[in-house]
């Protein structure tokens, strides 16, 4: 299947210049070209291709021999079985019309010289790395179109394109073109550019491949993670049956200062790498399923967060991503991304002495693979110890009261807002505790095999969402003093060994109800 796809081109005023004039050049040749078309087809003529050649040779003695050949081609999609008019017809009726004068005048022939006399194609060639005379090129992490104007001379124009959604094709020829240049294995494209009100369009037409897959997540999945604090992917490599065979972190902070356009290319190099990686392990690759994403709003006290959630676009390196792997026969399985991140850092990360967010990649691929996650059953036991709910409770209304009286004495208007932010968040940890408390009635998780592996697993009741929720409250602030903390290892006594005396060292004593936590 052939595609063609819509760019713009920002020139520099000398050669925009160049190309305008190298255009008026070959549209002339395609017009010449057209009406010899008509004449040695009504005389029936022998080889009236190479006969059009030669003539075109002799007119534009100083225009590349591809420039002629293109334009040949182009004269032929033009019918031969009925009058032609460069330029439009519609206008040229126009301005036939005597009534048209001043400014309306000039208009409409300005729009017909440009119709008329600004088109350039370039036939593209798999020998000549995809295209010789009109070729898309990486200069300094932008990309360009480098334009053959004659005599080895050359001008280059930036590409002004954006995809518009995860469908369109500019990804998948922006993922083909990568591939081209790091494996020297080039592929055909024609490049066609327009004159239109002023500025230089362009499309570029190429066959679109269509691979099998081959890399399925049969045997395991290769699942990421994104992260914005740090800036980061967390990568885990999951077996078919669920475990952590390998995992590792991939800096982004060096994608913060680039330009658009050089923060497209190192995300396409990353895609690459990351399809590469699960190529070699034979593995699909697992995402989440990422709608719509939150980043934060002026004022709210987290600027630094806020700053890095707009400069890095998680979605559209995803989409990237996501094509990159169909063209090499990658299967990506995207999953929904609730309570991922939760699920990882209380579980898996003290556990297995990971970080929350290498665990979360790991619960994205376990998911991936049909697995749906037990809670520890020591975890249950603290979800059911209403006492130390109730301490839990306790723990956050201190932290209530003393958010409200530093809010009090706050005058910085921006971390008055962040402590109003977390004013919230202990608000809605209060309500959850308390619902949860006055309910008591929570049901443990299961973690089905997938596919029949792990029979001996989903033999529990499944927990709700909510109770992942109302542990992370129970845990996280009361134990460890932060809503998200990097550290998670204190975590893995309860969770093992159900040994609350190891934390309770690190709470301040508190009895409640007349009973103390023990």
């Amino acid at each position: 299947m052939f595609v063609s796809l819509q760019f713009k081109l920002e020139l520099r005023k000398e050669d925009r210049e160049k190309l305008i004039k190298l255009m008026r050049k070959q549209s002339s040749a395609i017009r010449v070209a057209y009406n010899m078309l008509k004449e040695l087809e009504e005389e029936k003529a022998k080889n009236p291709l190479t006969q059009i050649y030669q003539r075109l040779r002799q007119l534009f003695p100083d225009l590349p021999t591809i420039y002629i050949a293109s334009a040949i081609y182009k004269a032929k999609q033009y019918p031969t079985d009925k009058p032609v008019v460069f330029g439009s017809k519609r206008l040229f009726e126009k301005l036939c019309k005597n009534h048209l004068t001043g400014k309306v005048r000039e208009r409409l022939k300005k729009q017909w010289r440009e119709l008329r006399q600004g088109t350039l194609i370039s036939i593209g060639s798999k020998s000549d790395k995809g295209n010789r005379l009109i070729r898309f090129e990486n200069i300094n992490g932008q990309l360009c179109l480098r334009i053959t104007t004659g005599n080895r001379e050359f001008i280059y124009a930036k590409v002004l394109r954006e995809p518009s959604n995860s469908k369109d094709k500019w990804l998948t020829f922006m993922s083909m073109l990568l591939e081209s240049w790091q494996t020297k294995n080039y592929f055909a494209y024609t490049v066609e550019l327009k004159l239109r009100e002023g500025e230089i369009y362009g499309s570029v037409s190429f066959k679109l491949p269509t691979p099998e897959v081959k890399y399925t997540k049969e045997n395991g999945v290769i699942a990421i993670d994104t992260n914005a604090s740090p800036i980061h992917l967390a990568i885990a490599e999951v077996s078919k049956t669920g475990e952590l065979l390998s995992y590792q972190t991939i800096s982004l902070h060096h994608l913060l200062g680039l330009s658009q356009n050089s923060k497209d290319h190192q995300e396409w190099i990353l895609a690459h790498q990351i399809v590469d990686l699960a190529i070699q392990k034979g593995k699909a690759i697992a995402i989440e399923n990422l709608k719509k994403l939150k980043r934060g709003m002026r004022g709210d006290g987290k600027a630094e967060l806020r700053k890095r959630l707009h400069q890095w676009n998680v979605k559209k390196f995803l989409q990237k991503l996501k094509r990159v792997a169909m063209l090499k026969g990658v299967e990506v399985i995207e999953v929904h991304p609730a309570y991922t991140s939760v699920i990882g850092m209380l579980k898996y990360a003290p556990q297995l002495s990971i970080d929350k967010d290498t665990a979360g990649a790991y619960v994205i691929g376990r998911r991936a693979l049909g697995f749906k996650e037990d809670m520890p059953e020591n975890y249950e036991k603290l979800l059911k110890d209403k006492t130390y709910l109730e301490f839990v409770l306790k723990k956050y209304e201190e932290r209530e009261k003393e958010l409200r009286e530093l809010i009090e004495k706050e005058s910085n208007e921006y971390k008055r807002n962040a402590l109003k932010s977390e004013l919230r968040s202990v608000e809605d940890a209060k309500k959850l505790l308390t619902n949860f408390i006055q309910s008591l009635q929570s049901e443990p998780s299961s973690c089905e095999g997938a596919y029949g592996r792990n029979p001996e697993q989903g033999r529990g009741n499944k927990a709700s969402s909510s109770a992942w929720q109302v542990l992370k409250v129970a845990l996280l602030f009361p134990i460890l003093g932060k809503v998200l903390p990097r550290d998670l290892s204190p975590l893995k006594p309860v969770l093992v060994e159900g040994a609350w005396d190891r934390v309770r060292s690190r709470l301040a004593p508190l009895e409640v109800g007349g009973a103390s936590w023990s």
